[in-house]
């Protein structure tokens, strides 16, 4: 599996324990001060881009020595620092896309992010935003496998389209048989696995998959 890991520019105290993940990575595109995060964490830059107004310039070229690729872009522009990642990261057709650093801070940027997740299922990717206390996948019509964590315990379904039809939970503590669910609904909040694995199913619209924790 071809995994490719995008680190944003959320704060540093929402990132998970990125050891759990970075042995599965093997291409990291940091965006704009995402870059100076991972290095930071001894993770090595493959690819640095953004419009880097948010570093001062011996960080600036700080990056531009340790990163394999260091592309600069415009302060104006119609894209942010990281979609112009996730274009990278397309471009490279990996199997998986992992999103850290994207939540929260400002809402406006985290309800953008979480959008991103379309583009990604729209090009037959998986995508995951993974912070501290959650990591969330969207899913299009289909039936999936869920593993129990320990450390995310929690699982919910929320309807990311209008309606999501005939969702069927096999493998939960609260089971459920052909229901549907629609903006609003709390029916699928804060479930649990009762086994190591799990199984959703759906046959219309879009769902999110959020497996959570409190603390």
């Amino acid at each position: 599996m071809y995994i490719v890991g995008i680190m944003g520019n959320g704060p540093v105290n929402h990132l998970p324990d990125l050891d759990l993940y970075s042995q599965d990575v093997d291409v990291w595109i940091g965006a704009d001060r995402g870059v100076l995060t991972l290095m930071e964490r001894e993770i090595h830059v493959n690819y640095a881009l953004g419009d880097f107004d948010s570093i001062d310039n011996n960080q600036k070229k700080t990056v531009q020595q340790n990163a394999d690729v260091f592309e600069i872009h415009p302060p104006e522009k119609d894209k942010t620092d990281l979609e112009i990642a996730l274009q990278k990261a397309l471009s490279l057709e990996p199997d998986t896309i992992y999103l850290f650093g994207v939540t929260g801070g400002r809402l406006d940027h985290a309800l953008i992010n979480l959008q991103l997740l379309h583009k990604m299922i729209h090009n037959n990717i998986r995508g995951m935003i993974i912070d501290k206390w959650n990591e969330v996948e969207m899913a299009v019509p289909g039936t999936y496998n869920v593993k129990k964590s320990d450390l995310y315990p929690y699982v919910s379904f929320i309807a990311y389209t209008e309606n999501v039809e005939n969702l069927t939970l096999h493998g939960f503590k609260y089971p459920l048989h052909h229901a549907d669910i629609s903006w609003g609904s709390t029916l699928c909040i804060s479930n649990e696995l009762f086994s190591d694995v799990g199984e959703y199913s759906f046959d219309e619209g879009i769902l999110l998959c959020i497996k959570s924790r409190d603390d």
